[in-house]
């Protein structure tokens, strides 16, 4: 059964009402079409009986009791307004009180409900005049004003056209609405059933392409990402999972070793291997902070950076284990967050430094005029060409570099990427330009 009864309701409704409008307006101009038919159908007729009396009266055979075919009301009066000859229905009236035709004419017609008159209270006049001056006569030829519904047969008729052409158009809206729903209820039947351990089901998709075609292809393409979103996060949880085991594991074995033997137990090295392994956990959990950061709002504080001066306060605040240069032309100011774009060139340069044989060289310049670049480039063995995108995985490490990035926690240079889109950049890792053995990240900007 539809469950959305609103709809179809307020769609039929809409449409009976609309339906019901239009049918009672062209009923109302087919009655109005007819009652002016009869009105001039009519007056035609008593047109002609009142020709017929003013030609006898022309001719002198005019007779004090007239006869027609249009109804039978029929007055002659003279000047002195006296009624000299009469129809038998009008017979013993008084005369017909009607304005005579203009000078120059000598028919008028018209309306009057100053008549007094059998079979109505108003009646459609017309009036001819023969001679003039005292030997005028006045031919007046009558008939009851049709009613407002002349023709009773036509109007039920009408009437009948009018309730039917309704239910028909609300019957058929009504079903037609219910027809175009029922994908909709399907769609929501499917969707009630979705939950987050069956994300793989998908709403069924009607054939037709129109607006609910549309909606099922919407929501369908919402349920791929919402699944490939699932899907990612639950690989990420089980990546941190492992990441943080490793570390708790070794602090859990030195405070178990230290407490088992706790006078063979030097408390120095005891106390530095702990630190060790904190220090790992607190980098994790604070790579997984800035990254739920990014992921929750990108619309950081934004104000110009200079790249060169974040690059030499990063140099000149700790010790790198290699050798690191910076070169630039000057300063190169972006606008962005100043703490995001210090992580991002600390974590290039950190994981450059981790994969070095001896020297990072970092480059800051200008592309174009609207494009900052940052190459942070390192002398290491490098990356191969069918590895360079997995490098931005979270978690992700390769066999051959493990032994050498032992310090890293797997999330420095997805983090980094991540800040250079929210800056609508990129960050790449390309060969190097001279040839040699190493890495080159290109890190651009708009300024």
């Amino acid at each position: 059964m539809l469950r959305h009864p609103k709809i179809r309701l307020r769609v039929t409704l809409t449409s009976t009402l609309v339906a019901f409008v239009l049918i009672s307006v062209m009923a109302g101009l087919v009655l109005a079409g007819s009652r002016q038919q009869t009105f001039e159908d009519t007056v035609q007729d008593i047109s002609q009986d009142g020709r017929r009396v003013a030609t006898l009266a022309e001719a002198g055979g005019l007779a004090p009791e007239l006869g027609g075919s249009g109804g039978d009301l029929l007055q002659v009066v003279d000047s002195e307004n006296r009624v000299i000859a009469a129809s038998p229905r009008m017979r013993g009236r008084p005369p017909v009180q009607f304005p005579p035709p203009p000078p120059f004419d000598d028919r008028r017609e018209g309306r009057s409900c100053n008549v007094d008159g059998p079979g109505g209270r108003c009646f459609l006049v017309v009036e001819y005049r023969v001679g003039v001056g005292r030997s005028a006569k006045f031919i007046f030829s009558l008939a009851p004003e049709p009613g407002l519904v002349p023709q009773p047969k036509l109007a039920l008729l009408l009437l009948m056209g009018i309730v039917t052409g309704t239910s028909i158009v609300g019957t058929g809206t009504w079903r037609s609405v219910g027809r175009t729903l029922r994908p909709v209820d399907d769609i929501r039947r499917e969707l009630d059933e979705i939950t987050a351990t069956d994300l793989e089901r998908r709403v069924p998709q009607p054939s037709r392409r129109d607006e609910v075609g549309l909606l099922a292809m919407s929501i369908n393409a919402t349920l791929d990402r919402l699944e490939r979103a699932v899907a990612r996060q639950r690989a990420f949880v089980i990546d941190v999972s492992h990441e943080l085991r490793s570390p708790l594991a070794a602090l859990r074995m030195e405070l178990e070793l230290a407490m088992s033997a706790p006078d063979e137990t030097d408390v120095r090295e005891t106390l530095q291997a702990v630190l060790i392994n904190t220090d790992r956990v607190s980098a994790v959990v604070d790579d997984l902070l800035a990254l739920s950061r990014l992921e929750a709002d990108k619309n950081f504080p934004r104000e110009p950076v200079d790249l060169t001066e974040l690059a030499d306060q990063e140099v000149l605040r700790r010790p790198f284990r290699t050798q690191v240069t910076v070169l630039a032309e000057g300063a190169v100011t972006v606008n962005g967050g100043r703490g995001e774009l210090s992580r991002l060139l600390t974590n290039l340069m950190d994981n450059a430094d981790r994969h070095a044989a001896s020297e990072v060289t970092v480059i800051i310049g200008m592309e174009q005029p609207s494009t900052a670049v940052v190459e942070v480039i390192d002398d290491g063995t490098g990356v191969a060409p069918k590895d360079r995108e997995r490098v931005f995985e979270r978690f992700a490490r390769l066999a051959e570099g493990r032994h050498r990035d032992a310090g890293g926690t797997g999330l420095g240079l997805a983090i980094s990427r991540d800040i250079a889109e929210a800056h609508s950049g990129s960050l790449v890792l390309t060969d190097r330009v001279d040839g040699l053995p190493g890495a080159r990240f290109v890190l651009r900007l708009p300024r």
